[in-house]
């Protein structure tokens, strides 16, 4: 059973305007035409601004949690970083939503991390720390940060990607990949989604769960921890917090021309397992 895919659980509705026309275990994610066969069609909803397309972000994550506890297994959620989902973070942080999530049962991972040290301003952990973990008390054995501090990076991929597959084994979910119930993610105005950047070797990984990059394309330009497309693809949520007109407008080109957009779009090949969904704020 399988976050809220599983038969007889409600999906959240899904207000907003839908733009039109999603990942399998054992797809190769360097493959944008494999990637499409055998795939179901991503979900897109546009909203008027980004703070309604978190609130609805904040439903699909607290009902996905809910499911899970229902089905007496753990609900894991991968957190994305930078500004957008900032907002989504206060409100799950917020009264109406923090006391419908299931905490006993929520664990949180993140999909990438600068390879900084918790306290530094460019850490997405401590800002995820500020505005969402704080205020919700999650005991510490819940939460499951990337060591952006350790060197060299690769050693920091290393111990995280040994974490997961711990964790995951421990917790009935054994695979190749790991299987996370939703994973959060953004979208940059290049195309990039977690640290997967346009023109990455690690675009090209079919073995690791965690690898380090160097950034040097990225703002900030630091080296970086990020999940990889075989991770993403597996999941079985995933969840693209998008704002802003120009970033709207990627999303419609990721829809129009797939294989296209997959060949400059690192966002492009994610194509989950289970359900993709863009959510849209076109004005932030």
């Amino acid at each position: 059973m399988r976050g809220l895919r599983r038969p007889g659980s409600a999906t959240p509705s899904l207000p907003g305007r839908q733009l039109g026309p999603g990942g399998r275990p054992g797809v190769d994610a360097s493959n944008p035409e494999q990637l499409k066969s055998q795939t179901p069609p991503p979900e897109v909803r546009r909203f008027a601004d980004l703070a309604q397309a978190s609130h609805q972000a904040a439903r699909y994550i607290v009902a996905t949690a809910q499911a899970c506890a229902a089905a007496g297994r753990p609900f894991t959620l991968a957190l994305a970083g930078g500004a957008t989902p900032q907002t989504l973070y206060r409100l799950l942080a917020a009264p109406s939503f923090a006391e419908q999530l299931p905490k006993a049962n929520t664990h949180l991972f993140w999909g990438d991390e600068r390879c900084v040290p918790p306290q530094h301003p460019a850490s997405n952990f401590g800002m995820s720390q500020a505005l969402l973990l704080d205020p919700l008390g999650l005991p510490a054995a819940q939460i499951h940060r990337m060591p952006g501090e350790t060197r060299p990076p690769a050693e920091a991929a290393h111990r995280y990607e040994q974490h997961l597959r711990q964790f995951f084994k421990a917790h009935a979910r054994p695979a190749r990949f790991p299987r996370f119930d939703l994973i959060l993610l953004g979208l940059g105005v290049d195309g990039h989604t977690a640290s997967l950047l346009p023109g990455s070797l690690a675009l090209a990984e079919k073995e690791h769960w965690v690898v380090a990059v160097d950034g040097a394309g990225a703002t900030p330009p630091l080296a970086r921890l990020t999940l990889t497309l075989p991770v993403l693809n597996q999941a079985d949520n995933v969840v693209f917090l998008v704002a802003g007109q120009a970033k709207a407008r990627l999303v419609q080109a990721i829809i129009a021309d797939h294989a296209a957009a997959a060949r400059q779009y690192p966002a492009a090949l994610v194509r989950p397992t289970g359900r993709l969904l863009y959510l849209v704020g076109e004005i932030t």
